[in-house]
C-alpha cells in the first residue's frame, strides 16, 4: 500500500486541517499550482495527494526552508543518511542531555545540502513547540523541546514527499515575485503571516523580517495584480475587520472557518479561532480565464 503524503516538517500556521476545505473551493481545473507561503506545505501536498497540481511552483520568503525542500526532492536518500544518526543519539540520550545535544546541532552549519536539511528537519523535530524562528541575525534561536519520544526520522514520509516534489520549482524569494509568476487560468493558494487578532497572538516573524500592516496591504494589491491577470486565488488569514475592509468591495468572495492551533505554547490557546477564505473565483476575469 502506497504511503499518504503529507508535510515531513510542523509549521506554525500549517493547514493540514484546512485543506481539505482548499481543495474543496480550488478550480476543478486550472493550468499551474502556485504557492508563495509554502511553509510546512500541507495544501500542495493535499493537491500531490490528487495529483491536481503537476508542475507546481512552490516558494517562501525562507531561503533554508526552501534548501531543505530541494534536498528532500533530489536526493532524499542522503537527507536520510544523515538524519538517521542524529535521532539515534539524541534519542538514545537521557532526558536530561538531550538539551546539549540540540544546543550543537542548533549551533552547527552544514555546507552540504541534504546535511543541512537533516539539521532543519532534527530542529523542527525537537525544538520547542516545532516553531521556526530567526533572530536578527537570521540564526536559528528556538529553544530545546521537552518531547519524550519525537518522531524525528521518518523515511517513508521523506520518500513520498520527494515524489511528490519530482517536477515541482522551488524558489526563495518575496510573494510579490512569486504572484508575478502565476499567469492566466493558474491556481494560487496564499497563506500568509496572519494578520493578529490581539497582542498575545502575535507570531508574524518566521524570518528576520516581519509581516507587518503594510505588507497585508501590499499582498491585496497583488491578489488583485493577479485577478486582473486572469489568475484564480484563494487566500487564507483571520478573520478581521482590518483583512474584511483591505478584500471588501472588489467582487470576492468570503467563508468564515473555525480553526483550532495546531502549535501553541499553551493548551488554551489552541481553542478554535475565526479564519477567513478569501477567493477570486467570482470576478468576470477568472471566470473568462478558466473557461477559455
Amino acid at each position: 500500500m502506497t504511503r499518504p503524503v503529507g508535510p515531513f516538517l510542523k509549521w506554525a500556521g500549517g493547514k493540514a486541517r484546512l485543506a481539505p476545505r482548499i481543495l474543496e473551493r480550488a478550480p476543478s481545473r486550472f493550468g499551474r499550482y502556485h504557492e508563495p507561503f509554502l511553509g510546512g506545505g500541507a495544501v500542495f501536498f493535499a493537491f500531490a495527494g490528487t495529483r491536481r497540481a503537476p508542475g507546481a511552483r512552490l516558494s517562501d520568503a525562507n531561503g533554508a526552508l526552501i534548501a531543505c525542500y530541494r534536498a528532500v526532492r533530489d536526493a532524499p536518500e542522503a537527507v536520510v543518511a544523515a538524519l538517521a544518526p542524529m535521532a539515534e543519539a539524541y534519542l538514545a540520550r537521557e532526558a536530561g542531555e538531550r538539551a546539549a545535544y540540540y544546543y550543537g546541532v542548533r549551533a552547527s552549519a552544514p555546507g552540504v545540502p541534504a546535511e543541512a536539511a537533516a539539521r532543519l528537519i532534527f530542529l523542527n523535530r525537537t525544538g520547542y513547540n516545532g516553531l521556526y524562528r530567526e533572530n536578527r541575525s537570521g540564526g536559528f534561536n528556538v529553544p530545546h523541546g521537552r518531547y519524550v519520544k519525537p518522531r524525528i526520522l521518518d523515511r517513508d514520509g521523506l520518500m513520498a514527499a520527494a515524489n511528490a516534489l519530482r517536477g515541482a520549482t522551488l524558489c526563495a524569494g518575496d510573494f510579490e515575485e512569486a504572484c508575478a509568476a502565476a499567469v492566466a487560468g493558474d491556481f494560487v493558494y496564499l497563506d500568509p503571516p496572519y494578520l493578529p487578532l490581539s497582542a498575545t497572538s502575535r507570531f508574524t516573524a518566521y524570518t528576520r523580517g516581519e509581516f507587518d500592516p503594510a505588507e497585508q496591504e501590499r499582498l491585496r494589491d497583488a491578489f488583485e495584480a493577479m485577478t486582473r491577470r486572469g489568475v484564480a486565488a484563494l487566500l487564507s488569514n483571520s478573520d478581521h475587520a482590518r483583512i474584511r475592509e483591505l478584500y471588501g468591495e472588489r467582487g470576492f468572495g468570503f467563508e468564515t472557518v473555525m480553526m483550532s492551533r495546531a502549535i501553541n505554547s499553551v493548551g488554551s490557546g489552541r481553542a478554535p479561532i475565526a479564519e477567513v477564505l478569501i477567493d477570486n473565483l467570482g470576478r468576470a476575469e477568472v471566470r473568462r480565464a478558466l473557461e477559455g
